[in-house]
């Protein structure tokens, strides 16, 4: 069982962009995939809105999540946020185990 999370970060004046350079730059990206249970961390610009920024986050378990979020890399995300002044919005997925009734919808 993965779970996903959403975070849609929102600032002013381009200040979400800017934030998910930084994380990228700084290495803390780099940290957080080569960190145990981490499947994906991901940044994305929705085009509609040029004041914010997607990250998808997803994890093993949420053991893995737990330890991410006691991390000293959290910590370090944590002061980034408060840096950029930047507002969340959080959505959480856990992935279901039978995805049959959707494959006739993917194209692959």
């Amino acid at each position: 069982m993965s779970i996903t999370i959403n975070i849609l970060y929102t600032g002013k004046k381009g200040s979400a962009k800017k934030f998910a350079v930084e994380m990228t730059k700084s290495g803390i990206v780099d940290k957080i995939h080569k960190t145990k249970g981490n499947l994906k961390y991901e940044y994305f610009l929705p085009l509609e809105d040029k004041e914010s920024v997607l990250l998808i986050d997803s994890w093993t378990s949420q053991s893995a999540l737990n330890k991410h979020h006691a991390s000293a890399t959290m910590q370090e995300i944590a002061a980034l946020r408060e840096k950029y002044n930047l507002h969340m919005s959080v959505k959480r997925f856990v992935e279901a185990n039978n995805n049959e009734k959707d494959d006739k919808f993917i194209r692959k």
